[in-house]
């Protein structure tokens, strides 16, 4: 073998009688050696910021995932003649993500997946893993019979193993045509029977040869019955009355969802998602989770409570259960659906995160006043007018609001686990209202609040403004002896801190009904006994 020192051109020697080697392959050490010379690729590149674009402002940015390549550091080199050439591994030990790609974890906006690094199955190519070699004349260990074997009784090979032996020879037995044919065509038989029947019964041998987990026969997806209480025996119960709602007009297009609340066709959803729908010019369309369309007509609406009602040429419709939102408790699992973006049949879960939320939604001319049930489930634009149930199915609320944070650079907004639902029983009284005069009333007390009070409590405002006295002549609170200027600190019990805590509280009841206010005038604080009136009709 050549010196790399020397300088001189050396001749090869005659190559000696080949002789068995006993390892001609390249070993496993080579693989080691080159392996930890190699710097070792992370497996996951650090994440990036990234953000999602949602329908009409793009596609979310995508990174190309680095593709597996080969192991860095130079292939082995074995002395041995009878050496295989060595083949360097094109498996890597991981997926490497460049940042800002979908799949790097960490990356804020959607659900994130780990690559755990890839298996290889023991072989020539396995990173550590010896070669396999096969059985052979040139396995390690191997011998040969003839002159080159080993032998301890001498330069012959044992008696019985080469040349002739004494003795009688023995007559052997041979099997006819007649036997053979029946025999081999058998076997076949019974090789493709077995096949079948394997592939039938048992798991994929290449799935068990590979190490992965094979489900149980009949363990599959078309076993699909569920608890009823179960998310998705609630979904199966509710999806079927759940609506989307299109509505098309010279503006453009709005959607939202909505439920079926009679089976005689008449749907309930919120104010906003049909207020366009009063040009004459406009259409609605109500899409069913069996995917047909009908056309629909309102019957009412009223953007003090941001309820509607629509109604469909069809019978026979499976309605949703009003539940007694006055039982709903902190904590209770609430399930949503709806189409949010347009998803028709979207379904997420929560629990109830607070009660008697004021919510205000629209502008200063169309303002809607929800006592508002607060839950974490997913709602975002679309899902308003859906459902918000319990975990017996019944309707607890709709969904109307969400709440986004302050300098959101989102146009369209989603969902932080802030939502906000209008209470049932308040859907119930005024849906009722809409269907049979078309219009809807609320109550109110005859004061006119302070909005730029800053105190203890919510202030009567002393003064009239834009011609609405501050205090309505003959109206309930001056028949109880509420004065221009009193401080309201409570209603039934309950402390108020905001002129909207105020106003949701009383529009929660219904006209004729009584509360309680808790009143301050200077220094002296009484409770008051007020009758509610019945506000004008919208």
């Amino acid at each position: 073998m050549t010196n790399p020192d020397d300088d001189a051109v050396h001749r090869p020697a005659p190559m000696p009688d080949p002789q068995p080697d006993p390892q001609p392959h390249a070993s496993s050490v080579d693989h080691a050696q080159a392996e930890a010379a190699a710097e070792p690729a992370p497996l996951f590149a650090p994440p990036g910021p990234r953000s999602w674009s949602v329908p009409g402002t793009g596609a979310a940015p995508t990174s190309p995932v680095t593709p597996h390549g080969p192991v860095p550091g130079a292939a082995p080199v074995s002395d041995n003649p009878f050496a295989a050439p060595h083949r360097p591994s094109a498996h890597a030990s991981g997926v490497a993500h460049a940042p800002g790609s979908p799949y790097a974890p960490g990356t804020p906006g959607g659900a994130h997946v780990s690559h755990a690094s890839s298996a290889h199955a023991p072989g020539p190519y396995a990173h550590g893993v010896p070669a396999a070699h096969a059985s052979g004349p040139y396995a390690p260990g191997t011998h040969v019979a003839g002159p080159h074997a080993a032998d301890p009784h001498g330069p012959h090979a044992p008696a019985g193993l080469v040349g002739p032996t004494a003795g009688p020879r023995r007559r052997r037995r041979t099997l006819s045509v007649a036997w053979v044919v029946p025999l081999v065509a058998l076997a076949l038989v019974a090789g493709v029977v077995g096949g079948v029947l394997g592939s039938r019964i048992g798991p994929d041998p290449h799935l068990a040869d590979a190490g992965l987990p094979v489900a149980a026969a009949g363990s599959g997806s078309q076993s699909v019955d569920r608890a009823p209480d179960s998310v998705a025996g609630i979904a199966s119960k509710v999806l079927p009355s759940v609506v989307s709602i299109q509505v098309d007009g010279p503006s453009g297009t709005a959607t939202g969802s909505g439920f079926v609340l009679r089976q005689d066709g008449y749907v309930v959803t919120n104010n906003h998602v049909v207020a366009d729908a009063a040009d004459a010019s406009t259409s609605i369309t109500v899409t069913f989770s069996d995917g047909s369309e009908k056309p629909a007509t309102i019957v009412g609406r009223t953007s003090e409570y941001d309820l509607a009602v629509v109604k469909v040429d069809v019978e026979g419709l499976t309605p949703l259960l009003l539940g007694d939102s006055d039982t709903v408790v902190v904590g209770d699992p609430v399930v949503a659906i709806g189409a949010p973006l347009g998803l028709a049949g979207t379904v997420t879960t929560g629990i109830v995160s607070a009660l008697n939320r004021p919510v205000s939604a629209g502008d200063e001319t169309d303002t809607a006043f929800i006592n508002a049930i607060q839950t974490d489930a997913a709602i975002n634009p679309g899902n308003s007018g859906g459902p918000l149930v319990d975990g017996s199915g019944a309707v607890i609320g709709i969904n109307s609001a969400i709440a986004q944070p302050p300098g959101s650079l989102s146009e369209v907004g989603g969902s932080i686990g802030l939502g906000f639902a209008i209470p049932s029983n308040q859907v119930r009284r005024t849906a009722e209202q809409l269907i049979e005069t078309g219009h809807a009333t609320y109550p109110v007390i005859g004061v006119l609040l302070d909005q730029r009070y800053v105190g203890e409590g919510v202030a009567v405002s002393a003064v009239d403004r834009d011609g609405t006295p501050a205090i309505t002549p003959d109206g309930p609170a001056d028949r109880a002896g509420i004065h221009r200027g009193d401080i309201i600190l409570a209603i039934d019990g309950r402390p108020v801190t905001d002129p909207d805590e105020l106003i949701v509280a009383i529009r929660a009841r219904t006209p004729g009904d009584t509360v309680v206010l808790h009143v301050r005038t200077g220094s002296d604080e009484r409770d008051v006994r007020v009758r509610l009136d019945e506000g004008p009709a919208s």
